[in-house]
């Protein structure tokens, strides 16, 4: 028999069990209310990921992109690591190369819109930006920005970039510039998509040649198209190799099938991966992308053309700019849309 009390007591009961899930749908309706549609964007753009599944590593690392990106690459969702950074900001970058070829720099100047970019009075002041940067002693942008303006010493680069941006009317920036200096060889240069992308190559060489300036500037534009991380495995630490094993692991341990094969397999696996990768973004490990075979390597193509030539040829590294890489852009009405499609 249901006495009063009981019908009283099971009621009490029934409204505390609806408050405490009602509790916990408010709760994680926060979390996912404070992932943005930018962040699944950028999560997205990182990692070649799902849409879904980048909604779901943020809410499941409270929006920490770093934990996203790593939870994302454990569970396997994470196809590969497209763009290091959001490719947003306009303008070009310009090498400059004097001294016989053996000094360089490369700069990136941004403005607004791409219009200002191909504008002849806006890539003539990034010629002046790279002639100044090519015999700086700055150490660093803020140095180069305090020092005298070569073109007219009774301004700062500081103020002589305000004047421009007061003539061209739009807002501008000189982000960064890098020299590269060989004295015992050369340095090639490589301007991809009229400014998009900037390369320098360090060549240390006994035979300067045609031949040789001709090798050099393919491994720029192999650069340029390929997106190398390092010159060789040498620059690479210890500490990432086993980072990257880490990740791997965890991959294969989220993995029904190979998570039951004999560790001896299991660690095989890995260290191929790895290998993989290392090809990937190793410039000396790349499949030279003019190989007539389609197999032969970087390294190998280097040493063909210095026997070729009876030289003595060690890349010694690169440097790759490409413009706005890791400047964020303004990107309402795509993460509007998004966020219509999430719900959000």
């Amino acid at each position: 028999m249901w006495t009063a009390r009981s019908r009283l007591s099971l009621k009490n009961s029934q409204q505390k069990t609806l408050k405490h899930k009602e509790h916990l749908q408010i709760d994680l309706e926060d979390i996912q209310m404070a992932i943005t549609a930018a962040q699944v964007k950028e999560l997205r753009e990182m990692t070649g990921a799902g849409m879904m599944d980048c909604k779901k590593a943020l809410t499941q690392t409270e929006g920490d992109m770093d934990k996203a990106v790593e939870w994302l690459r454990e569970k396997g969702l994470a196809t590969a690591q497209k763009k290091a950074g959001r490719i947003a900001a306009e303008g070009i970058c310009k090498t400059l190369v004097a001294d016989g070829d053996q000094k360089a720099v490369v700069v990136e100047v941004n403005s607004e819109t791409d219009f200002v970019a191909k504008n002849e009075k806006f890539q003539n002041y990034v010629a002046e930006v790279a002639a100044q940067a090519l015999n700086t002693t700055a150490s660093d942008i803020d140095a180069f920005l305090a020092e005298p303006w070569a073109a007219d010493t009774t301004k700062t680069v500081n103020e002589a970039l305000a004047a421009q941006i007061a003539v061209i009317g739009e807002n501008m920036h000189i982000r960064r510039f890098q020299q590269v200096c060989e004295e015992n060889g050369f340095v090639a240069s490589y301007i991809h998509m009229g400014g998009k992308i900037g390369v320098l190559v360090d060549v240390e060489t006994d035979v300067v040649n045609d031949a040789v300036k001709e090798m050099a500037k393919n491994l720029a534009m192999q650069v340029a198209a390929l997106k190398p991380q390092y010159t060789s495995r040498n620059e690479i630490s210890d500490e990432y190799i086993e980072h990257e094993k880490s990740i791997l692991m965890a991959q294969i341990m989220n993995d029904p099938k190979e998570s039951q094969k004999p560790q001896k397999v299991i660690e095989g696996i890995v260290n191929g991966r790895i290998n993989k990768e290392l090809k990937e973004i190793c410039l000396l490990d790349q499949v030279y992308v003019k190989a007539e075979d389609g197999k032969q390597i970087v390294s190998k193509y280097v040493e063909q053309v210095a026997k070729e030539n009876n030289a003595k040829i060690n890349v010694k590294g690169f440097v790759r700019y490409e413009t706005g890489e890791g400047i964020e852009k303004r990107q309402e009405n795509f993460a509007e849309e998004v966020a219509k499609q999430m719900g959000m």
